[in-house]
């Protein structure tokens, strides 16, 4: 399955908006024009699925205030619905449709729901509020989602969100983790606990990856000849890259003193290498030398049908040089556009595809509509009066 429409309401920067989506969709717009936030809304009924509705919001999120869009009106409800549907093919299944609104009870200070429904091609499996939860309306607070008892009807879906998956490697936190947090940190996007998922990668699998990411990146990086991870004494996993060297054995550097870009790269391709549901990405080209960036969405697509179409890709990107690739149609492309009631999501006019089908690259015909106006200007305001 995959995400085929996500339609949101009041959710942080979009007051009214929705967007298709594909096996592979990028999403480009201004600074603070809601990229992340389309991404976070994804990532927040992952949690939902996995943490419940409570959590989600008040410990990961601040608030239902924090979540509501600044144009919706006081107390208004947030909402989000998601379609999913099959893999493409003849034995294609019924696709589900998952919508979910939310507010905040002031009396407790919590979030409660105000509607949650699910459906499994046209048939209504759940409509909330039900009569159970009129009568008993400490109920609210749970969404069928989260509870194993009365998710069984559509525990498939459950699980899809709870595959889902957000990518945002940080060279310094995987460098030096126990520096950003002292506690244990599980499954932590920004690479946290990075090595300790790759040495817990059973054996045969890890070196298959290894193997891999080795032929990557003995094309993007001089000199790399090797890349394994080892346990040090005290039990901790390093990585270990091996470089030609003058000195007849190869030289050796830890983690530590990799690049920015040795590590971010190799964060995104074990990523992409990770089984799962939809990755979410953001803004993968960051310390990547041009040439590299212009071969991510080939290395997306390749690594999205390495098990017969598998797993949905959706990034976010300011990248000129990732949107030149010619294999990106206009039917992957989203672009957000602010407004002052919201930002609105698009998908490319009839000039934008006409431009590509003619030739034209996502990086010439889309990303300019995402340029801030009077952008020129930035340079003159710190001008000598």
């Amino acid at each position: 399955m995959y995400v085929s429409r996500l339609a949101l309401q009041n959710w942080r920067n979009f007051k009214q908006a929705e967007g298709a989506f594909g096996a592979r969709t990028f999403i480009i717009g201004p600074n603070a024009s809601g990229k992340s936030n389309l991404l976070d809304a994804l990532r927040f009924l992952r949690d939902v699925a996995a943490i419940g509705l409570r959590q989600s919001v008040l410990d990961k999120r601040g608030d239902v205030s924090a979540l509501r869009c600044l144009a919706a009106t006081y107390r208004s409800d947030v909402q989000i619905e998601v379609t999913l549907v099959e893999d493409d093919g003849p034995d294609a299944g019924a696709g589900w449709r998952y919508r979910l609104a939310f507010n905040k009870d002031h009396r407790q200070e919590q979030p409660v729901i105000r509607c949650e429904r699910v459906w499994h091609g046209e048939e209504l499996l759940v409509e909330r509020p039900n009569e159970e939860d009129r009568s008993d309306p400490e109920r609210l607070t749970q969404t069928y989602l989260e509870q194993i008892n009365a998710n069984r009807g559509f525990r498939e879906l459950a699980e899809f969100f709870r595959s889902i998956a957000y990518r945002h490697p940080v060279p310094e936190v995987i460098r030096d983790p126990k520096g950003f947090s002292s506690a244990p940190v599980i499954n932590d996007p920004y690479g946290r606990d990075f090595l300790q998922r790759l040495w817990q990668t059973p054996q045969r699998t890890r070196e298959a990856r290894l193997r891999r990411i080795n032929q990557v990146l003995q094309v993007a990086v001089p000199q790399f000849r090797e890349l394994r991870v080892e346990q040090d004494e005290t039990g901790t996993p390093h990585l270990v890259g091996l470089y030609e060297h003058w000195r007849p054995n190869a030289a050796r550097q830890s983690e530590a003193q990799f690049s920015d870009g040795t590590l971010r790269l190799l964060g995104l391709l074990w990523a992409l290498l990770e089984d799962g549901g939809p990755l979410l990405l953001e803004e993968p080209e960051l310390s990547l030398h041009a040439a590299v960036v212009a071969q991510l969405p080939g290395l997306f697509e390749r690594a999205r049908r390495r098990k017969g179409g598998g797993r949905q890709v959706i990034v976010t990107t300011h990248s000129e040089d990732l949107l030149r690739d010619p294999g990106i149609a206009a039917e992957e492309v989203l672009w957000l556009r602010p407004t002052a009631q919201g930002t609105l999501i698009h998908q490319p006019g009839d000039k934008e595809r006409l431009l590509m089908q003619q030739g034209m690259s996502a990086a010439d015909a889309v990303l300019p509509l995402s340029r801030p106006d009077g952008a020129e200007q930035l340079a003159l305001a710190l001008a000598p009066s």
